[in-house]
């Protein structure tokens, strides 16, 4: 299955236009059902053939990721994975049939997304130290990644070009290669502006790293690309900062700024998405803003809490104003 499984991921890449990210996580996914297919039937797994692939398998597969607790949400997405990778098998003629055609998917958990106050976003805002280029840096990630709802790869991977400061937008290639247009506000203008000045001096006086003695070809021409691009926000050495690097900032910041535990850099962008609905903002619009495929993923943020719900009846319900 090591060729069948290669081109399906070469067909993510190519004909889906599917981000690394999204290639990598169906490549493991898929792999850890072969693994366990090879088991299940009894072979190895270079030994494996498309017709080993049936239903037996698959509903053993999903007892398996039960028994060892994954969650509801980890199984149904490995077996969409899985879905995906059979439909390709039986389009190429690899096998007549989907044996996951009677696998029913567990249904998700309709869980609220990790989301911090308006008051704990102003106190993680300002954790950075100001008085340092890094710090600037720091409080202008945090500013960018809060005024406009981010996620940590679309971050990382700004380039200058992408930034129009005098018009206050953004411009972002998302999921799938999608490109779109993301307003912000006039702190993040003004934080940008002061870390811009940091970055030039840093950038002036950064050194290239030397080629691997192990570099092949591709990864030589990739560096090479890189290296001919402007990344917004750089480390120390001016390079272009690693998505793991903000997540140990965001996670030091909220240390000291929150009594919170396990906010990550995707809770900026669930805080983004909360208060502006909580604000009154359409949800349609917080979809085109956030680069939401599908409205129903946007609508996880329609969670009010019982003040909201309360007051919206108070103003809303006839007998309850009449009644005070």
């Amino acid at each position: 299955m090591k060729a069948q499984l290669r081109e399906f991921i070469e067909y993510l890449r190519l004909n889906r236009n599917a981000s690394p990210h999204t290639v990598a996580a169906y490549d493991s996914d898929i792999s850890q059902y072969l693994d366990f297919l090879g088991r299940f039937a009894g072979k190895k797994r270079a030994d494996l053939e498309p017709t080993d692939l049936d239903f037996p398998s698959i509903r053993a597969y999903m007892a398996d990721l039960h028994r060892l607790g994954q969650a509801r949400s980890s199984v149904a997405r490995k077996v969409s994975a899985l879905r995906s990778f059979l439909r390709f098998l039986r389009r190429e003629g690899w096998i007549e049939s989907d044996p996951s055609a009677l696998a029913v998917s567990p249904r998700r958990e309709q869980t609220i997304p990790a989301h911090l106050s308006i008051e704990e976003i102003g106190r993680l805002i300002e954790a950075p130290d100001s008085s340092t280029p890094l710090g600037r840096r720091d409080r202008a990630m945090l500013e960018l990644f809060y005024a406009s709802g981010l996620r940590l790869s679309e971050l990382v991977g700004l380039d200058m070009e992408d930034v129009d400061l005098p018009g206050r937008v953004v411009r972002v290639m998302g999921k799938g290669g999608k490109e779109r247009m993301v307003p912000f506000n006039g702190a993040t203008r003004d934080a940008l502006r002061r870390w811009y000045e940091d970055r030039a001096r840093i950038r002036a006086t950064a050194r290239p790293l030397p080629p691997r003695v192990t570099e092949k070809p591709e990864q030589a021409r990739a560096r090479k690309r890189e290296a001919q691009r402007e990344p917004v926000f750089v480390n120390a050495r001016g390079g272009r900062i690693t998505g793991r690097s903000v997540q140990r900032l965001v996670a030091r910041y909220v240390t000291t700024s929150s009594t919170r535990f396990g906010i990550s850099p995707h809770a900026l962008r669930h805080s983004f998405a909360t208060h502006l609905l909580q604000r009154g903002a359409d949800l349609r619009a917080i979809q085109e803003l956030l680069g939401h495929v599908q409205l129903s993923t946007t609508q996880r943020y329609t969670h009010v809490n019982v003040a909201q719900l309360l007051e919206v009846y108070r103003r809303a319900h006839p007998r309850a104003r009449e009644q005070g």
